[in-house]
């Protein structure tokens, strides 16, 4: 693919590829899913020299080590994405499912039938993964993926690209099926967001500048990746040593993801007992607080109006003491990003108010936030999470990824 096709060329192919993929078997796909799984493990050497010379400049560029995180590749996480990409080749297929039917009384029989949407644009920061991710679950719900990375994970990027379209041709199908723009210059972000001609559906993943840039000059129809201000709220009656574990583990296991998180609110009632113990639980994680949390954890800073609103995406947490159920449903309301919300409890009747009052992509009861995942929803890897509600809400997979169209038969009906 040159460097030099211009961006409407390169969306004009991966429309054309767009219409051999929606005509494959099932088996098509996912045989060129597994050889393309295998051959990204036959040249995990050539991505990861590319993915040096990514990281290498970020590092001289003094970018924060949470983001080299997100960026760095290994033989673990390039074996990582081509698992990813078997596991997606053994899901079932949404495309050609019929999701209902029925009979006009003049006889017309009408179906509803799962299609692909065709051009499936993702714009998305420094992760290489999402190269291979995107690739994959386009692929096997029938899409053309049109790609634009960053220019910090460029050389990565190229080189997985490279190798799935290497896959592609060896299984018989278009290499358009992933086309990956080269230039990665902020104005041609701008002119790949209005690819109306082409791009059925954006899909942004990354911060709070690019999902601006989105909003002020997108022509094509999308779906939000949005920020994960994500809150852990620890009720009267919970459990205070499982609490700890799942704050612990949505905080530090990945703190540079979205759904890891940013605020913990604590009912005022175990307060005193829990925090005393937080500063061990969450080892190394720099914390900012209320007035009220202050008094019982001297360390933390005082907490800002951003602390609330914003996600940290590093080992900083906000920590806030609220009277009861309704003040902690009244700051979600107020701060959250609408990703994952998280309730620690033993109350049924807290748990069920927290599930149906809290407005978000997805409500956690007693575990983690870091389970709100494409591949621990059991959806193989996912091209995103949706923080808005239409067309689609929560984890990206492949139904999200897919439409559908009325089919209707008839036997000569005319309409009078």
């Amino acid at each position: 693919m040159p460097e030099t096709a211009s961006i409407p060329e390169l969306g004009r192919r991966a429309k054309a590829a767009s219409r051999v993929l929606a005509t494959l078997s099932t088996r098509r796909k996912d045989d060129a899913l597994r050889t393309a799984a295998d051959l990204l493990v036959d040249r995990t050497a050539e991505i990861l020299v590319g993915n040096a010379a990514d990281v290498a400049r970020a590092e001289a560029g003094g970018v924060a080590p949470t983001v080299i995180d997100r960026l760095r590749l290994d033989d673990g996480r390039v074996a990582a994405m081509a698992g990813g990409l078997r596991q997606v080749a053994g899901l079932p297929d949404p495309v050609g499912e019929v999701l209902d039917g029925w009979v006009r009384p003049n006889g017309l029989r009408i179906s509803r039938v799962r299609v692909p949407l065709g051009v499936v644009a993702v714009i998305y920061e420094n992760r290489p993964n999402v190269t291979s991710d995107a690739a994959g679950l386009c692929l096997k719900s029938g899409n053309a993926a049109f790609l634009r990375g960053s220019s910090g994970a460029i050389e990565s990027n190229q080189a997985i690209a490279s190798v799935l379209r290497e896959a592609y041709v060896k299984s018989d199908l278009p290499a358009d099926a992933l086309v990956l723009m080269h230039d990665t210059s902020h104005e041609a972000a701008i002119e790949f967001m209005k690819q109306r001609d082409a791009i059925d559906v954006l899909i942004p993943r990354g911060g709070p500048s690019l999902i601006s840039s989105i909003l002020e000059h997108a022509t094509v129809p999308y779906v939000i990746d949005g920020d994960g201000n994500c809150h852990v709220y620890v009720d009267a009656s919970a459990d205070l040593a499982m609490a700890a574990r799942i704050i612990a583990n949505a905080k530090t296991q990945r703190p540079s993801v979205c759904n890891a998180a940013e605020t913990l609110l604590v009912h005022r009632d175990v307060a005193e007992e829990f925090l005393a113990g937080l500063p061990d639980v969450l080892a190394g994680v720099e914390l900012v607080a209320d007035e009220r949390t202050q008094a019982l954890l001297p360390s933390a800073a005082l907490a800002t109006v951003d602390d609330w609103r914003n996600e940290f995406l590093d080992l900083k947490l906000a920590v806030r003491v609220v009277d009861d159920l309704d003040a902690a449903i009244d700051h979600i309301a107020t701060y959250s990003s609408g990703h994952s919300e998280a309730i620690v409890t033993t109350s049924l009747a807290a748990a069920d108010r927290f599930t149906t009052e809290v407005d978000a992509a997805a409500v956690v009861v007693n575990a983690s936030t870091r389970f709100v995942d494409g591949e621990e929803f059991g959806f193989g890897a996912e091209i995103g999470i949706s923080t808005q509600k239409l067309h689609a809400r929560g984890p990206l997979g492949l139904r999200e990824l897919t439409t559908a169209k009325y089919v209707v038969r008839g036997s000569g009906q005319i309409r009078g």
